[in-house]
């Protein structure tokens, strides 16, 4: 029971302390669950991520249910799916509530703005984080290139672009996992 609550916490205080969505969520999730308490490693971390990012859903709730899954089982993806969601509702009624009195404060419009200039930041430092566990190899280099050029030049959309990738990946590397 100790651990349910460990784990409750954790994502609790991840839920509470992240701001801009789930790719700024990364390094907060990441420094938590592989560094600090060692849950999971870098490769589990990394392997979480994408499969989370395939789901349908936020990626920190759905990370926070494959996380806790895996560590303690259907009652583990449920408290870890309330830490990691109950701060987001409770700072959205709260606000909500408050926001018509506040919403052309001087000093509230700055915090967000603040907050908003050190999202690209965390976004950033998750691509950091995530990139060393990546082989850098030719395939996945082109890969990273053509998805960026595709989503940034041609405006695909990422959707497309992961399956297309996920495709790539069943028919071409297949083969090269034994």
């Amino acid at each position: 029971m100790k651990e349910l609550i460990v784990m409750f916490f954790s994502f609790f205080k991840i839920g509470a302390f992240t701001f801009g969505g789930g790719y700024a969520m990364i390094p907060l999730i990441e420094k938590e669950v592989v560094e600090s308490k060692r849950w999971i490693s870098k490769d589990d971390f990394t392997d979480i991520l994408v499969i989370s990012q395939s789901f349908p859903g936020a990626l920190p709730v759905n990370s926070s249910l494959f996380i806790g899954y895996k560590l303690g089982g259907v009652l583990g993806a449920i408290v870890a799916l309330l830490g990691v969601i109950i701060p987001s509702f409770l700072i959205i009624l709260t606000i909500a509530t408050f926001f018509m009195r506040f919403r052309d404060n001087y000093i509230v419009d700055n915090v967000f703005k603040g907050i908003a200039g050190a999202v690209p930041v965390l976004v950033l430092v998750a691509v950091r984080s995530l990139s060393k566990s990546v082989k850098k190899n030719t395939i996945n280099i082109l890969i990273t290139i053509i998805c960026v050029v595709s989503i940034t030049v041609f405006n695909v959309h990422p959707v497309i672009m992961i399956f297309i990738a996920a495709i790539y990946g069943i028919i071409f590397l297949g083969k090269q996992v034994v």
